[in-house]
């Protein structure tokens, strides 16, 4: 789990917890990439965080070597988000992670991730929120964004695809999910804090990682409750039943 620009706190603890309610049956670990000089430094700082991003890429490659058959996911909020997202792209060409989710990332919408999808299995989940207006619309608009654009945030209004004829076959692998109402009764009111709420990461993160298959619009349907769960598959921590997507 890769915390927001704050580093390490009780908030990016509790996504932790929630990935553990959710019966995520691996070892979780909160890494944090963020420097001592602060928020604003660690949003600004491209060449440090791409450096802690190799870092950790070297990290996971040196893991893969001594337990190949092990998955790997990243988490990514906020900041962090954009961590993950660089990780996958320092990786050898020859490793990849199962996949990335994120979470209110604090990337430009432009960014291209088929760099990153490559790097990944089962590829890369965006979770976004279109009331997410103040961090990630005002505050990437004055402050700019990970990769230092200053605009929106593509935690607030998606990855933008490229073009149809253009668009690199890996973006297949690209699940975007919008915020909803009905995460509102799993603590997620839309707003960039509660993306991390315990009850959300356990109902709607922990079923992607637990996942025996690919990602794909089936099981987001089942996530997000546009799908009945099979009564066989469905997570203990998800509920038995649950109102469509609402916008």
């Amino acid at each position: 789990m890769l915390p927001g620009i704050e580093g390490r706190s009780q908030f990016n603890e509790a996504i932790c917890r929630g990935l553990d309610e959710g019966r995520v049956d691996w070892a979780i670990e909160l890494y944090d990439w963020t420097s001592i000089w602060g928020p604003l430094h660690n949003l600004r700082n491209k060449a440090g965080n791409r450096e802690q991003a190799g870092l950790l890429a070297d990290r996971i490659t040196r893991y893969k070597l001594a337990y190949p058959n092990r998955p790997i996911v990243l988490v990514g909020q906020s900041g962090g988000a954009a961590i993950a997202v660089w990780t996958a792209e320092a990786l050898p060409p020859s490793e990849e992670i199962d996949g990335i989710i994120m979470l209110a990332g604090a990337l430009s919408p432009q960014y291209m991730l088929d760099q990153a999808l490559a790097g990944t299995r089962r590829g890369i989940i965006n979770f976004y929120s279109a009331r997410d207006w103040m961090l990630l619309g005002v505050g990437t608009m004055i402050y700019g964004t990970m990769d230092g654009a200053h605009s929106e945030s593509a935690g607030r209004v998606g990855f933008k695809l490229p073009d149809t004829d253009s668009r690199p076959r890996v973006y297949q692998k690209l699940f975007q999910i919008p915020w909803q109402r009905s995460m509102s009764e799993a603590g997620h009111v839309g707003l960039h804090l509660s993306s991390g709420a315990e009850e959300f990461v356990a109902t709607y993160v922990a079923p992607f990682i637990i996942a025996t298959g690919d990602w794909d619009e089936q099981l987001i349907g089942y996530v997000t409750g546009a799908l009945e769960w099979p009564p066989a598959t469905q997570p203990a921590a998800s509920p038995a039943s649950r109102t469509g997507p609402e916008g």
